[in-house]
């Protein structure tokens, strides 16, 4: 099958292009600057800037969506860019679109905008598939490298108090094989679902339990009584290497539960999960292969 993908110099999307050409399919990566972009072997580039429209996409068979903002105006550029997608998806003849949503659940500003990206994605003459995914555990994701250098650079973690809500973290790993299968899956056509791991953790536990695995020791984790993003994400920028402009839109998206309310997924695909702890050691060991990544991030 010939395949776009776009976001292919994302956490997610550079593994995902490996990931297809593995399954031996034809891969073409969208990018914005190709000169800067050095794709896996058999791998075609098209240029192309979606927030520059009117945008054109090469013939394929299906594409996945994994195009992610950073800017503070993120929201508007993610809709631009989701609409110059859907034109240029409808005239290039695209049958499927597999979307990579942000997050399973919440109500923060990042969520609402992410949620109207789907709805404009599901306004083509495609059939989308959409998968809405928690915390990503792997080398290079940005929640992942934050809970890594706390739990490796503080023998008694200080946080704030927003780490006692639940998580669902998922291993990138799990997460490629439903990216993969549900291409392979027609049931999934026109299908909203959420992935998560086998557990579901409080960020507390979470850093307890990476701090066991990269540090060697059992740090005690003690809330403290900063409320506010910008100071705790002042702080993770204090503590860690994680720029302050990532570090913020993490910080509001940690500050709510998310846990998987409906397991759907797993009726159309098959995937063995990895437990948390697994997949922190699977991550750690994954890190100097992941250091020539282009960026942290979820996509």
């Amino acid at each position: 099958m010939r395949v776009l993908v776009t976001g292919p110099t994302g956490f997610v999307g550079g593994r995902l292009v490996s990931a297809l050409r593995a399954a031996d399919h034809d891969v073409v990566a969208l990018v914005r600057d190709v000169d800067r972009y050095d794709p896996p072997a058999g791998v075609e580039v098209h240029g192309e800037n979606l927030l520059d429209p009117p945008a054109s996409l090469p013939s394929v068979d299906a594409a996945y969506y994994l195009a992610r903002a950073t800017r503070r105006d993120a929201a508007d550029r993610e809709r631009l860019a989701a609409r110059s997608f859907v034109d240029a998806a409808d005239d290039a003849g695209v049958d499927r679109v597999v979307h990579l949503g942000g997050v399973a659940g919440g109500s923060t500003a990042a969520t609402a905008a992410r949620r109207e990206v789907e709805h404009i994605l599901d306004g083509g003459d495609h059939d989308l598939t959409t998968l809405r995914t928690a915390a990503v555990v792997g080398a290079g994701s940005t929640t992942f490298e934050l809970t890594r250098q706390i739990a490796e650079r503080l023998p008694v973690i200080l946080t704030p108090g927003w780490v006692r809500t639940d998580r669902q973290p998922i291993y990138v790993g799990d997460l490629l094989e439903y990216l993969l299968g549900v291409l392979e899956a027609p049931a999934t056509r026109n299908g909203t679902f959420e992935v998560g791991g086998p557990d579901v953790l409080t960020y507390e536990t979470m850093l307890e339990r990476t701090a066991e695995v990269v540090a060697g020791r059992r740090s005690p984790v003690v809330p403290v009584p900063v409320t506010s993003p910008r100071l705790s994400a002042g702080w993770l920028w204090l503590v860690t290497d994680v720029p302050l402009s990532a570090a913020r839109p993490t910080v509001v998206g940690l500050r709510e539960a998310v846990v998987v309310a409906d397991e759907g997924i797993r009726r159309h695909v098959d995937v063995e999960l990895t437990p948390f702890e697994e997949a922190v050691r699977a991550a750690v060991d994954d890190r100097p292969t992941a250091a020539a990544a282009p960026a942290a991030g979820e996509a």
